[in-house]
């Protein structure tokens, strides 16, 4: 009798599962808005080298910006919830499209925290590469972001 109730019992806990997966669909992941006019932003308002250009569009800005390119993945629980919760943090942190409303100490300190980050490799956070793959960056392109970083903030200094 035991034996008959296991495929039964396995069918409710996946039918339970499922109804929980569902349910959750429902409830709101806040999911930071999208803004594309930024005229705040870094790239938009300073001489910056195009590779760099591209590699902080590429490995920085969806989490670092109000250009966010959401994957579908960002539309569904539990995992829209994460990636809500690391671009809200991100954009606090530092938004990219909000740039232009630091002062230059601000800036400075900013651009050194970026070569700090990236130079350590805690930038672009370990995940996201995993599903970005051409967020990846070579050592390579994290000693020009450095070198970048670095010289961007010593201009402001002088």
């Amino acid at each position: 009798m035991g034996a008959k109730n296991s495929p039964m019992k396995m069918k409710r806990i996946l039918l339970f599962l499922l109804g929980i997966f569902i349910l959750i669909q429902l409830v709101p992941s806040n999911r930071p808005d999208v803004i594309a006019d930024n005229p705040s932003d870094i790239i938009v308002n300073n001489t910056i080298p195009s590779n760099i250009q591209s590699m902080l569009r590429t490995s920085c800005y969806d989490c670092h910006s109000n250009e966010t390119i959401y994957p579908w993945y960002a539309y569904v629980a539990p995992v829209s919830f994460l990636v809500s919760k690391d671009t809200r943090e991100g954009r606090r942190e530092l938004n990219f499209s909000e740039w232009e409303k630091l002062d230059a100490d601000e800036k400075a300190e900013m651009l050194e925290e970026i070569a700090e980050e990236v130079e350590e490799g805690e930038m672009p956070m370990k995940i996201y590469p995993i599903t970005h793959p051409k967020a990846r960056l070579s050592d390579e392109n994290r000693e020009e972001i450095e070198n970048w970083a670095l010289s961007m903030a010593q201009s402001l200094v002088d």
